[in-house]
């Protein structure tokens, strides 16, 4: 028969406290597998293979609750999804760690002892930029594998000449010039403008590396400046005569946007272009407007949303053309594939993150709906379009 232990004894073995042993007793995780003539909790073996089990577990990051859902039942297969899921979710969190971690080394090595709590609510800030533009970054290189890389479809519709002289406003980690390093041509001239803290310091670093490696007479020079002051645009002017102006991906962090394009209008030369990305249209929206109405589920929120979007953009537009004579709107697409249906959904979910009751009230007709068109054309294809405007002075 086997040698009971107390709860005091399976503790020591386990290297755990007793008060933890009573805790994983409450979560039903660890019975007795019998009691003393007073009441005392005794342990065997079986139990303490069962204790060392939930160690190991929670110090790979497994909840108590996980541990109780997913892993008692013992079986191979279950154990095996829940670890992969596990992993999941502690490369997330590394990821989010290293975030944090980069973002306050530059932020330490920016201001030294200089620092304020400010300067703690910038990096939260910071981190929370980077990581959704890595997020979408990542989804994007997923599902358009196949297509042409996004930046040097943005990099050909510039049409950037020999001798340009280029001011890039917002650089940060500046995928258009990165992606197209070796196509960058002779003799031009780039000058960018963002803040310390955000991913042109590591624009900075990746220009001093390979500065060798560009063809002759280019030149990249970084300003780590604040785009809303004016004291920037001061320093911007003394420079003024730019044949190329870029403003990519920075017009939603804009306080007020009809400023910094002004602003960017002063600077640039009479034949030179302003290249600027503000409101447009979802194809997101227009994609799953048309899926919801195929699957008569009325989605009255996509409509609105459109209606919206309708309504920046030609107020954009209109604010554009108080500042240029001729504005044109440039529309780059890439088609997106999708061959899991329940990635399309959580597609859903992070286009409108308001709507969860409505799309958790239709998530079993959605999913039926994607998984039928995929098992019936191999995959979903869709396109994804941005648009751009061409603004000129004549």
């Amino acid at each position: 028969m086997d040698k009971k232990m107390t709860s005091g004894e399976i503790a020591k073995k386990a290297g755990v406290s007793q008060k933890a042993v009573r805790l994983y007793d409450e979560k039903g995780l660890l019975k007795p597998s019998d009691y003393s003539e007073g009441n005392y909790r005794l342990y065997d073996e079986a139990s303490l293979k069962i204790l060392e089990k939930i160690v190991a577990l929670k110090q790979i990051g497994f909840s108590l609750e996980e541990i109780r859902d997913n892993l008692t039942s013992g079986k191979a297969g279950n154990v095996a999804e829940a670890l992969k899921i596990q992993l999941e979710l502690m490369e997330e969190k590394r990821y989010q760690t290293e975030k944090v971690i980069s973002a306050i080394k530059r932020t330490l090595e920016r201001k030294n002892e200089e620092l304020d709590w400010d300067d703690v609510a910038d990096i939260v800030q910071n981190v929370s930029r980077d990581m959704k533009a890595d997020e979408r970054h990542w989804d994007a290189l997923k599902h358009t594998g196949k297509e042409q890389d996004w930046y040097v479809k943005i990099f050909e519709s510039l049409d950037i000449r020999e001798n340009e002289k280029v001011l890039d406003l917002g650089c940060g980690f500046a995928k258009l010039w990165r992606n197209n390093w070796e196509d960058i041509p002779k003799g031009t001239k780039i000058v960018g403008y963002d803040m310390h803290g955000s991913w042109a310091d590591d624009f900075e670093s990746y220009v001093r590396e390979n500065k060798d490696t560009l063809a002759g007479g280019v030149d990249i020079d970084l300003v780590f400046e604040d785009l809303e002051d004016e004291k920037t645009w001061d320093l911007i002017n003394k420079e003024k005569g730019f044949s190329l102006i870029v403003a990519h991906y920075i017009n939603y962090e804009l306080k007020d946007p009809e400023v910094f394009v002004e602003r960017a209008s002063g600077v640039l030369s009479k034949d030179g272009m302003f290249s600027f990305n503000g409101a447009g249209i979802s194809a997101w929206h227009v994609f799953f407007k048309k899926a919801f109405d195929e699957m008569e589920i009325e989605a009255d929120f996509i409509e609105d949303g459109l209606k919206k979007q309708e309504k920046a953009q030609n107020e954009c537009m209109d604010m554009l053309k108080r500042h240029f004579q001729r504005v044109e709107k440039i529309t780059l697409s890439n088609m997106w594939h999708y061959t899991e249906a329940d990635e399309l959904l959580a597609k859903i979910k992070e286009i409108f993150p308001d709507q969860e009751k409505f799309i958790c009230r239709y998530q079993d007709r959605i999913e039926s709906f994607f998984s039928n068109r995929i098992k019936e054309e191999g995959e979903i294809l869709i396109e994804i379009g941005s648009s751009f405007w061409h603004c000129c002075k004549n």
